[in-house]
Protein backbone atom coordinates (compact mmCIF):
# COMPACT_ATOMS: atom_id res chain seq x y z
CA UNK A 1 0.00 0.00 0.00
CA UNK A 2 1.06 3.59 -0.92
CA UNK A 3 2.07 6.00 1.59
CA UNK A 4 -1.11 8.23 0.45
CA UNK A 5 -3.22 5.09 0.92
CA UNK A 6 -1.93 4.52 4.10
CA UNK A 7 -2.77 8.03 5.38
CA UNK A 8 -5.80 7.80 3.91
CA UNK A 9 -6.60 4.86 6.05
CA UNK A 10 -5.54 6.60 9.07
CA UNK A 11 -7.70 9.48 8.85
CA UNK A 12 -10.58 6.66 8.04
CA UNK A 13 -10.00 4.86 10.99
CA UNK A 14 -9.10 7.69 13.43
CA UNK A 15 -13.08 9.31 12.12
CA UNK A 16 -14.48 5.85 12.77
CA UNK A 17 -13.44 5.40 16.10
CA UNK A 18 -15.18 8.43 16.86
CA UNK A 19 -18.05 7.46 14.72
CA UNK A 20 -19.00 4.38 16.39
CA UNK A 21 -19.18 6.12 19.96
CA UNK A 22 -20.95 8.81 19.09
CA UNK A 23 -23.56 6.23 16.75
CA UNK A 24 -23.67 3.65 18.78
CA UNK A 25 -23.25 4.98 22.75
CA UNK A 26 -24.16 8.53 22.29
CA UNK A 27 -23.24 11.10 25.06
CA UNK A 28 -23.59 7.94 27.39
CA UNK A 29 -20.23 6.00 25.35
CA UNK A 30 -18.19 9.57 25.56
CA UNK A 31 -18.98 9.71 29.62
CA UNK A 32 -17.77 6.45 29.93
CA UNK A 33 -14.63 7.01 28.28
CA UNK A 34 -14.34 9.88 30.45
CA UNK A 35 -14.56 7.51 32.88
CA UNK A 36 -12.15 5.40 31.70
CA UNK A 37 -9.32 7.64 31.51
CA UNK A 38 -10.33 8.96 35.04
CA UNK A 39 -9.75 5.44 35.76
CA UNK A 40 -6.59 5.13 34.26
CA UNK A 41 -5.09 8.05 36.33
CA UNK A 42 -6.45 6.57 39.20
CA UNK A 43 -4.37 3.51 38.83
CA UNK A 44 -1.29 4.65 38.33
CA UNK A 45 -1.88 6.87 41.91
CA UNK A 46 -2.54 3.42 43.35
CA UNK A 47 1.00 1.99 42.14
CA UNK A 48 2.67 5.10 42.79
CA UNK A 49 1.31 5.01 46.45
CA UNK A 50 1.97 1.05 46.83
CA UNK A 51 5.60 1.64 45.54
CA UNK A 52 6.45 4.41 47.76
CA UNK A 53 4.52 3.67 50.73
CA UNK A 54 4.36 0.73 53.56
CA UNK A 55 1.69 -1.14 56.07
CA UNK A 56 -2.07 -0.38 55.67
CA UNK A 57 -1.55 2.10 53.00
CA UNK A 58 0.35 0.05 50.70
CA UNK A 59 -2.61 -2.66 50.85
CA UNK A 60 -4.98 0.02 50.02
CA UNK A 61 -3.46 1.16 47.09
CA UNK A 62 -2.55 -2.44 46.21
CA UNK A 63 -6.40 -2.55 46.02
CA UNK A 64 -7.13 0.62 44.09
CA UNK A 65 -4.70 -0.55 41.88
CA UNK A 66 -7.07 -3.88 41.33
CA UNK A 67 -10.32 -2.07 41.76
CA UNK A 68 -9.91 1.29 39.44
CA UNK A 69 -9.93 -0.82 36.29
CA UNK A 70 -12.54 -3.53 37.61
CA UNK A 71 -15.13 -0.67 38.38
CA UNK A 72 -14.66 0.74 34.87
CA UNK A 73 -15.23 -2.45 33.06
CA UNK A 74 -18.42 -3.47 34.98
CA UNK A 75 -19.02 0.62 34.22
CA UNK A 76 -19.18 -0.57 30.80
CA UNK A 77 -20.48 -3.88 31.06
CA UNK A 78 -23.63 -2.41 32.94
CA UNK A 79 -23.94 0.13 30.30
CA UNK A 80 -23.94 -2.92 27.51
CA UNK A 81 -21.04 -0.38 25.81
CA UNK A 82 -18.27 -2.27 26.34
CA UNK A 83 -18.36 -3.42 22.80
CA UNK A 84 -18.46 -0.01 21.80
CA UNK A 85 -15.53 1.12 23.79
CA UNK A 86 -13.13 -1.77 22.78
CA UNK A 87 -13.91 -1.65 19.19
CA UNK A 88 -13.92 2.52 19.40
CA UNK A 89 -9.72 1.43 20.77
CA UNK A 90 -8.93 -0.51 18.29
CA UNK A 91 -10.15 1.17 15.41
CA UNK A 92 -8.05 4.47 17.29
CA UNK A 93 -4.83 1.98 17.40
CA UNK A 94 -5.35 1.31 13.57
CA UNK A 95 -5.22 4.59 12.84
CA UNK A 96 -2.25 5.35 14.81
CA UNK A 97 0.00 2.41 13.37
CA UNK A 98 -1.63 3.54 10.07
CA UNK A 99 0.04 7.46 10.60
CA UNK A 100 2.99 6.11 11.65
CA UNK A 101 3.33 3.36 9.04
CA UNK A 102 2.63 6.69 6.72
CA UNK A 103 4.88 9.18 8.27
CA UNK A 104 7.79 6.39 8.24
CA UNK A 105 10.68 6.53 4.83
CA UNK A 106 10.30 4.18 2.69
CA UNK A 107 14.02 3.16 3.46
CA UNK A 108 15.55 2.81 6.46
CA UNK A 109 19.40 4.21 6.38
CA UNK A 110 21.77 1.70 7.76
CA UNK A 111 25.19 1.95 9.12
CA UNK A 112 27.66 2.43 6.65
CA UNK A 113 29.41 -1.19 6.08
CA UNK A 114 32.68 -1.72 4.42
CA UNK A 115 33.83 -5.04 3.31
CA UNK A 116 37.37 -6.50 4.63
CA UNK A 117 39.46 -9.39 3.85
CA UNK A 118 38.77 -12.42 6.24
CA UNK A 119 40.81 -12.66 9.51
CA UNK A 120 43.94 -15.14 9.36
CA UNK A 121 44.05 -15.50 13.32
CA UNK A 122 40.91 -14.87 14.75
CA UNK A 123 40.46 -15.84 18.62
CA UNK A 124 37.18 -16.41 20.43
CA UNK A 125 36.25 -16.21 24.21
CA UNK A 126 33.21 -18.14 25.18
CA UNK A 127 31.07 -18.01 27.87
CA UNK A 128 29.38 -21.82 28.25
CA UNK A 129 26.55 -20.29 31.30
CA UNK A 130 25.81 -17.37 29.52
CA UNK A 131 21.89 -17.34 27.84
CA UNK A 132 21.54 -20.39 29.78
CA UNK A 133 23.97 -22.23 27.82
CA UNK A 134 23.66 -21.12 24.65
CA UNK A 135 27.45 -22.21 23.56
CA UNK A 136 27.02 -25.51 24.25
CA UNK A 137 23.33 -25.61 22.74
CA UNK A 138 24.69 -24.64 19.06
CA UNK A 139 27.77 -26.14 19.46
CA UNK A 140 29.49 -22.96 18.77
CA UNK A 141 32.91 -23.81 20.08
CA UNK A 142 33.24 -26.53 17.73
CA UNK A 143 31.54 -24.83 14.87
CA UNK A 144 34.15 -21.67 15.45
CA UNK A 145 37.42 -23.86 15.44
CA UNK A 146 36.03 -25.24 12.38
CA UNK A 147 35.92 -21.95 10.59
CA UNK A 148 39.77 -21.63 11.78
CA UNK A 149 39.20 -19.65 15.32
CA UNK A 150 41.19 -20.46 18.24
CA UNK A 151 38.52 -20.81 20.93
CA UNK A 152 38.94 -20.65 25.06
CA UNK A 153 35.99 -21.53 26.99
CA UNK A 154 35.65 -20.47 30.11
CA UNK A 155 35.36 -21.76 33.25
CA UNK A 156 31.92 -21.97 34.79
CA UNK A 157 34.01 -22.73 38.65
CA UNK A 158 36.30 -20.36 38.37
CA UNK A 159 36.27 -16.81 37.74
CA UNK A 160 38.66 -15.45 34.87
CA UNK A 161 39.86 -12.22 33.19
CA UNK A 162 38.81 -12.17 30.03
CA UNK A 163 40.46 -9.02 29.29
CA UNK A 164 43.76 -10.52 30.03
CA UNK A 165 43.18 -13.48 28.08
CA UNK A 166 42.27 -10.87 25.35
CA UNK A 167 45.41 -9.13 25.66
CA UNK A 168 47.17 -12.35 25.72
CA UNK A 169 45.60 -13.69 22.55
CA UNK A 170 46.53 -10.40 20.59
CA UNK A 171 50.05 -10.57 21.87
CA UNK A 172 50.19 -14.18 20.46
CA UNK A 173 49.11 -12.22 17.23
CA UNK A 174 45.39 -12.71 16.81
CA UNK A 175 43.91 -10.66 14.80
CA UNK A 176 40.41 -10.05 15.71
CA UNK A 177 38.92 -10.42 19.02
CA UNK A 178 34.63 -12.63 19.56
CA UNK A 179 32.96 -13.02 22.29
CA UNK A 180 29.81 -15.21 23.25
CA UNK A 181 28.44 -14.30 26.16
CA UNK A 182 26.48 -11.66 27.85
CA UNK A 183 27.19 -7.69 27.03
CA UNK A 184 28.86 -7.05 30.37
CA UNK A 185 31.64 -9.78 28.61
CA UNK A 186 31.22 -7.54 25.27
CA UNK A 187 32.18 -4.61 26.75
CA UNK A 188 35.49 -5.70 28.71
CA UNK A 189 36.98 -7.57 25.29
CA UNK A 190 35.39 -4.97 23.11
CA UNK A 191 38.03 -2.05 24.89
CA UNK A 192 40.87 -4.41 24.39
CA UNK A 193 39.92 -4.94 20.68
CA UNK A 194 39.86 -0.73 20.72
CA UNK A 195 43.17 -0.66 22.35
CA UNK A 196 45.17 -2.72 19.97
CA UNK A 197 42.76 -1.20 16.63
CA UNK A 198 41.55 -4.74 15.44
CA UNK A 199 37.64 -5.78 14.74
CA UNK A 200 35.63 -7.38 17.38
CA UNK A 201 33.00 -9.87 17.01
CA UNK A 202 29.85 -10.24 18.79
CA UNK A 203 28.36 -13.71 19.18
CA UNK A 204 24.34 -13.26 20.75
CA UNK A 205 24.89 -15.83 23.22
CA UNK A 206 23.52 -13.52 26.45
CA UNK A 207 20.55 -13.23 27.76
CA UNK A 208 18.89 -10.74 25.95
CA UNK A 209 22.17 -9.39 23.61
CA UNK A 210 20.81 -5.60 23.36
CA UNK A 211 23.59 -4.73 21.46
CA UNK A 212 23.86 -8.04 19.38
CA UNK A 213 20.54 -6.65 18.46
CA UNK A 214 21.19 -3.39 17.83
CA UNK A 215 23.39 -4.45 15.33
CA UNK A 216 21.42 -6.63 13.45
CA UNK A 217 22.15 -10.09 14.39
CA UNK A 218 20.37 -13.08 15.01
CA UNK A 219 19.22 -13.51 18.81
CA UNK A 220 17.54 -16.69 17.65
CA UNK A 221 20.57 -18.62 16.18
CA UNK A 222 23.61 -17.44 17.39
CA UNK A 223 25.84 -19.42 15.36
CA UNK A 224 24.44 -17.63 12.27
CA UNK A 225 26.72 -14.45 13.52
CA UNK A 226 30.21 -16.83 13.33
CA UNK A 227 29.25 -15.98 9.47
CA UNK A 228 30.78 -12.94 10.03
CA UNK A 229 34.28 -15.10 10.10
CA UNK A 230 33.91 -16.25 6.63
CA UNK A 231 31.71 -13.52 4.73
CA UNK A 232 32.11 -10.31 6.86
CA UNK A 233 31.63 -6.43 6.65
CA UNK A 234 32.55 -4.55 9.26
CA UNK A 235 31.11 -1.53 11.15
CA UNK A 236 32.51 1.37 13.04
CA UNK A 237 30.13 2.32 16.27
CA UNK A 238 30.51 4.31 19.10
CA UNK A 239 31.37 3.20 22.56
CA UNK A 240 31.00 4.69 26.43
CA UNK A 241 32.93 5.18 28.37
CA UNK A 242 32.78 5.67 32.44
CA UNK A 243 35.39 7.46 34.24
CA UNK A 244 35.77 7.96 38.30
CA UNK A 245 36.32 10.94 40.48
CA UNK A 246 38.32 13.31 38.52
CA UNK A 247 39.81 11.81 34.59
CA UNK A 248 43.32 10.66 34.64
CA UNK A 249 45.95 10.87 32.26
CA UNK A 250 46.25 8.10 30.51
CA UNK A 251 43.87 5.80 31.54
CA UNK A 252 40.47 5.69 28.99
CA UNK A 253 38.03 4.15 31.75
CA UNK A 254 35.34 1.75 31.42
CA UNK A 255 33.80 0.83 28.13
CA UNK A 256 29.68 0.13 28.49
CA UNK A 257 28.57 -1.07 24.92
CA UNK A 258 24.75 -0.22 26.47
CA UNK A 259 24.07 1.65 28.88
CA UNK A 260 25.09 2.90 32.77
CA UNK A 261 21.98 3.49 35.46
CA UNK A 262 22.18 5.56 38.19
CA UNK A 263 19.66 5.62 41.17
CA UNK A 264 16.96 3.24 41.90
CA UNK A 265 17.36 0.30 40.02
CA UNK A 266 21.86 0.31 40.42
CA UNK A 267 20.77 0.57 44.91
CA UNK A 268 18.60 -2.24 44.61
CA UNK A 269 21.20 -4.62 42.74
CA UNK A 270 23.83 -4.29 44.95
CA UNK A 271 21.31 -5.37 48.14
CA UNK A 272 22.44 -8.47 48.81
CA UNK A 273 19.09 -9.71 49.57
CA UNK A 274 18.44 -9.01 45.63
CA UNK A 275 19.75 -12.36 44.63
CA UNK A 276 17.63 -14.44 46.89
CA UNK A 277 14.59 -12.79 46.51
CA UNK A 278 14.34 -10.11 43.89
CA UNK A 279 10.65 -8.90 44.04
CA UNK A 280 10.73 -9.05 47.83
CA UNK A 281 13.96 -6.72 47.61
CA UNK A 282 12.30 -4.35 45.31
CA UNK A 283 9.20 -3.69 47.43
CA UNK A 284 11.16 -3.37 50.69
CA UNK A 285 13.77 -1.14 49.27
CA UNK A 286 11.52 1.31 47.08
CA UNK A 287 9.68 3.48 49.38
CA UNK A 288 12.73 4.95 50.87
CA UNK A 289 14.75 5.30 47.79
CA UNK A 290 11.62 6.95 45.75
CA UNK A 291 11.21 9.49 48.54
CA UNK A 292 14.90 10.40 48.63
CA UNK A 293 14.55 8.42 52.76
CA UNK A 294 17.81 6.49 51.97
CA UNK A 295 20.26 6.26 48.90
CA UNK A 296 22.74 8.78 47.82
CA UNK A 297 20.73 11.99 45.85
CA UNK A 298 22.14 12.73 42.58
CA UNK A 299 22.77 15.89 40.47
CA UNK A 300 23.00 15.52 36.36
CA UNK A 301 25.13 17.61 33.73
CA UNK A 302 24.23 16.64 30.38
CA UNK A 303 26.36 18.90 28.33
CA UNK A 304 23.92 22.60 29.21
CA UNK A 305 20.89 20.56 30.90
CA UNK A 306 21.42 19.84 34.52
CA UNK A 307 19.16 17.32 36.93
CA UNK A 308 18.52 18.11 39.80
CA UNK A 309 17.78 15.03 42.59
CA UNK A 310 16.53 12.33 39.82
CA UNK A 311 15.49 9.07 41.31
CA UNK A 312 17.01 7.48 38.39
CA UNK A 313 19.10 8.46 35.56
CA UNK A 314 20.28 6.09 32.42
CA UNK A 315 22.85 7.01 30.12
CA UNK A 316 22.72 4.81 26.88
CA UNK A 317 25.61 4.30 24.10
CA UNK A 318 23.36 6.33 21.31
CA UNK A 319 20.29 7.06 22.40
CA UNK A 320 17.13 4.32 22.32
CA UNK A 321 13.79 4.66 19.95
CA UNK A 322 11.22 7.95 21.47
CA UNK A 323 8.79 5.06 21.59
CA UNK A 324 10.80 3.36 24.42
CA UNK A 325 10.56 5.60 27.31
CA UNK A 326 12.69 2.93 29.60
CA UNK A 327 15.57 2.33 27.65
CA UNK A 328 14.57 -1.06 26.92
CA UNK A 329 14.18 -1.51 23.53
CA UNK A 330 16.31 -0.67 20.38
CA UNK A 331 18.75 2.12 19.22
CA UNK A 332 18.38 2.31 15.52
CA UNK A 333 22.22 3.45 15.37
CA UNK A 334 25.14 3.07 17.21
CA UNK A 335 26.99 5.57 15.10
CA UNK A 336 25.10 8.77 16.00
CA UNK A 337 28.27 10.17 18.49
CA UNK A 338 25.62 10.97 21.08
CA UNK A 339 25.00 9.20 24.21
CA UNK A 340 21.25 8.74 25.44
CA UNK A 341 20.01 10.38 28.76
CA UNK A 342 17.15 9.36 30.41
CA UNK A 343 16.03 11.16 33.72
CA UNK A 344 13.03 10.12 35.85
CA UNK A 345 12.17 12.62 38.84
CA UNK A 346 8.37 11.48 39.91
CA UNK A 347 7.41 13.38 43.63
CA UNK A 348 3.84 12.58 43.60
CA UNK A 349 0.55 10.33 42.24
CA UNK A 350 -0.27 13.07 39.68
CA UNK A 351 3.04 13.58 38.33
CA UNK A 352 3.08 9.39 37.79
CA UNK A 353 -0.50 9.46 36.26
CA UNK A 354 0.83 12.22 34.14
CA UNK A 355 4.19 10.13 33.43
CA UNK A 356 2.00 6.91 32.18
CA UNK A 357 -0.07 9.37 30.20
CA UNK A 358 2.17 11.63 28.60
CA UNK A 359 5.36 8.82 28.02
CA UNK A 360 7.98 11.41 27.40
CA UNK A 361 6.33 14.18 27.21
CA UNK A 362 5.41 13.89 30.74
CA UNK A 363 6.67 16.17 33.67
CA UNK A 364 8.67 13.41 34.92
CA UNK A 365 10.57 12.48 32.56
CA UNK A 366 13.86 14.14 30.88
CA UNK A 367 14.92 13.19 27.50
CA UNK A 368 18.06 14.41 25.95
CA UNK A 369 20.92 13.81 23.69
CA UNK A 370 24.82 14.79 25.40
CA UNK A 371 28.36 14.35 24.10
CA UNK A 372 29.50 14.01 28.13
CA UNK A 373 27.33 13.55 31.16
CA UNK A 374 28.31 13.88 34.96
CA UNK A 375 26.82 12.30 37.84
CA UNK A 376 27.65 13.48 41.17
CA UNK A 377 26.07 12.32 44.52
CA UNK A 378 26.19 13.73 48.18
CA UNK A 379 28.24 10.84 48.67
CA UNK A 380 31.95 9.61 47.86
CA UNK A 381 30.36 6.78 46.14
CA UNK A 382 27.75 5.24 44.15
CA UNK A 383 26.38 2.37 42.85
CA UNK A 384 26.37 2.13 39.12
CA UNK A 385 24.80 -0.78 36.79
CA UNK A 386 27.01 -1.20 34.18
CA UNK A 387 25.83 -3.55 31.52
CA UNK A 388 24.11 -5.79 33.81
CA UNK A 389 27.36 -5.63 36.09
CA UNK A 390 26.61 -4.27 39.56
CA UNK A 391 29.70 -1.61 40.70
CA UNK A 392 30.34 0.89 42.73
CA UNK A 393 31.57 3.90 41.62
CA UNK A 394 33.78 7.04 43.03
CA UNK A 395 32.02 10.17 42.47
CA UNK A 396 31.74 12.32 40.01
CA UNK A 397 31.48 9.41 37.62
CA UNK A 398 32.09 10.98 34.29
CA UNK A 399 30.45 9.42 31.17
CA UNK A 400 31.99 10.37 27.82
CA UNK A 401 30.95 8.79 24.09
CA UNK A 402 33.79 7.98 21.77
CA UNK A 403 32.58 8.41 18.07
CA UNK A 404 33.35 5.41 15.83
CA UNK A 405 35.77 3.90 18.22
CA UNK A 406 34.81 0.12 17.79
CA UNK A 407 35.51 -1.90 14.43
CA UNK A 408 32.85 -4.66 15.00
CA UNK A 409 32.94 -7.69 11.93
CA UNK A 410 29.04 -8.86 11.31
CA UNK A 411 28.22 -11.15 8.67
CA UNK A 412 27.29 -9.61 5.37
CA UNK A 413 23.80 -10.83 5.39
CA UNK A 414 21.59 -10.60 8.93
CA UNK A 415 18.41 -9.45 10.06
CA UNK A 416 18.76 -6.20 10.45
CA UNK A 417 17.48 -3.41 12.62
CA UNK A 418 13.78 -1.92 12.38
CA UNK A 419 13.57 1.54 11.65
CA UNK A 420 11.62 3.33 14.71
CA UNK A 421 7.64 4.47 14.18
CA UNK A 422 7.79 8.25 13.96
CA UNK A 423 6.32 10.59 16.38
CA UNK A 424 2.38 10.90 15.16
CA UNK A 425 1.76 14.10 14.02
CA UNK A 426 -2.27 14.32 12.46
CA UNK A 427 -1.57 17.50 10.65
CA UNK A 428 1.05 15.96 8.30
CA UNK A 429 -1.26 12.72 7.69
CA UNK A 430 -3.18 14.77 6.76
CA UNK A 431 -1.61 16.89 4.45
CA UNK A 432 0.09 13.51 2.83
CA UNK A 433 -3.41 11.82 2.37
CA UNK A 434 -5.10 15.18 0.62
CA UNK A 435 -1.87 16.42 -1.40
CA UNK A 436 0.05 13.26 -2.52
CA UNK A 437 -2.95 12.81 -5.17
CA UNK A 438 -2.70 16.29 -6.86
CA UNK A 439 1.39 15.94 -7.06
CA UNK A 440 0.87 12.68 -8.81
CA UNK A 441 -1.83 14.55 -11.57
CA UNK A 442 0.62 17.11 -11.82
CA UNK A 443 -0.97 19.67 -9.76
CA UNK A 444 1.06 22.01 -7.03
CA UNK A 445 0.42 20.71 -3.67
CA UNK A 446 0.58 23.64 -2.33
Amino acid sequence: MSRRWTARLALVTGLAALAVLVVFGGLASLVLMALGWAGLVLTAAGVWWLLTHTGWIRVLAGLLVVLAPLAVLLLYSAAGLLWVVLASLALWALAVAAGSAALAEDTAPGMPERSVVRAERPFVIMNPRSGGGKVGKFRLAERARDLGAEVVVLDPDHRQDVAELARQAVEGGADLLGVAGGDGTQALVAAVAVEHDIPFMVISAGTRNHFAMDLGLDRQDPSRCLEALTDGVELRVDLGYLHEGEPAAGNPGRVFVNSASFGVYAEVVQSPAYRDDKARTILEMLPALLTHASGSRLSVRADAVALDGPQAVLVSNNPYQRGDAAGVGRRERLDSGELGVLGVDVASAAEAAGLLLHGRQGHGLTAVTAREVVVDADAPAIPVGVDGEALVLSTPVRCRIASGALRVRVPRHRPGVPRAAPPMDWHRVRRLALTMGRTAAGRDPA
